[in-house]
């Protein structure tokens, strides 16, 4: 019988499980509407009853975990996210270890996000990556030398969070113009009124105001790149999350950007992609995880 571990997305809006062979094949998956308000006892509860639904012959070795904000992975707890009501100190895997009797890690959510961009997506050639996720706001990953960075705390990679606008508009988390403010969703939705996949379709019609403004959100978010180039000087950045379904239309601006403003030695080679594993990458990248897990638990 071939061993597969459980990888689980929570999201404050949904929540994705999956069950994945070691070669990275799935299962079988399960999309739900998080409960609200999206409380840790009340997703507890939705887990373990999604749990047993894809795993009904109890045949999984390990479950792995991303919820947003930073994951302490050794102490077992999601240490804040600062969009779900009650998540401070929640001691996730703890829980579910004890009530499903299975190994159980956790890990911030674009950690797993970029995890599963390298193990089957777009990050598979690259030992030093970037992931950033547009969506309702700006995640981000990093990966050096082939290992995840998690820096202090568990709480590095929130390259949303840098600072883009000193008098921009405030960040919930305490920043002042920071990237997200200019390149998510939200962002968007403030500048234009309108949704991005609207503004996504306009632009494939050839509405010359949705290009224009895809031109300068390009832009933005190519000089919000430059910094992290600069610091980290990665092989690729993986753009994903919802709004990378536009990116067609905004990475000729973002691609003119880094080059005018990078210096050669610091962006040789560098590639700027979009994501492959769409809003499963999550999934995918905490089933990695658990197979991480139970690797350590065998040897």
């Amino acid at each position: 019988m071939t061993n597969d571990v459980i990888g689980i997305d929570v999201g404050g809006t949904a929540i994705k499980l999956g069950r994945f062979t070691a070669d990275g094949t799935c299962l079988q998956s399960l999309t739900l509407t998080a409960p609200q308000p999206t409380t840790p006892e009340a997703v507890l509860a939705v887990l373990l009853d999604a749990i047993a639904q894809i795993d009904p012959d109890n045949q999984s070795v390990a479950i792995g975990v991303g919820t947003p904000g930073p994951a302490d992975a050794p102490a077992r707890i999601a240490k804040i996210a600062i969009n779900l009501p009650g998540w401070i100190d929640v001691p996730l895997a703890d829980w579910l270890e004890a009530k499903t009797g299975k190994p159980t890690v956790i890990g911030n959510d674009a950690n797993c996000a970029l995890l599963g961009e390298a193990w089957l997506g777009a990050g598979r050639q690259f030992q030093n990556l970037i992931l950033l996720t547009l969506g309702t706001g700006v995640g981000g990953a990093v990966m050096l030398n082939g290992k995840l960075f998690v820096g202090h705390q568990g709480a590095a990679g929130e390259l949303g969070l840098i600072s883009f606008n000193p008098e921009g508009p405030m960040c919930n988390s305490g920043n002042q113009g920071s990237l997200e403010q200019y390149t998510s969703a939200t962002a968007i939705r403030r500048r234009t009124l309108k949704e991005p996949i609207e503004l996504g379709i306009l632009a494939q019609q050839g509405d010359s105001e949705a290009l224009t403004f895809w031109q300068e959100y390009g832009k933005c978010l190519g000089i919000g790149l430059t910094t992290l180039v600069y610091v980290l000087t990665p092989q690729a950045i993986v753009i994903g999350g919802g709004i990378s379904g536009s990116f067609e239309f905004f990475y000729p601006t973002v691609k003119a950007e880094v080059e005018k403003r990078v210096q050669p030695l610091s962006r040789e080679g560098l590639q700027i992609l979009p994501a492959q594993l769409g809003k499963f990458a999550g999934m995918v990248g905490a089933a990695k995880l658990a197979w991480q897990k139970y690797s350590e638990l065998m040897e």
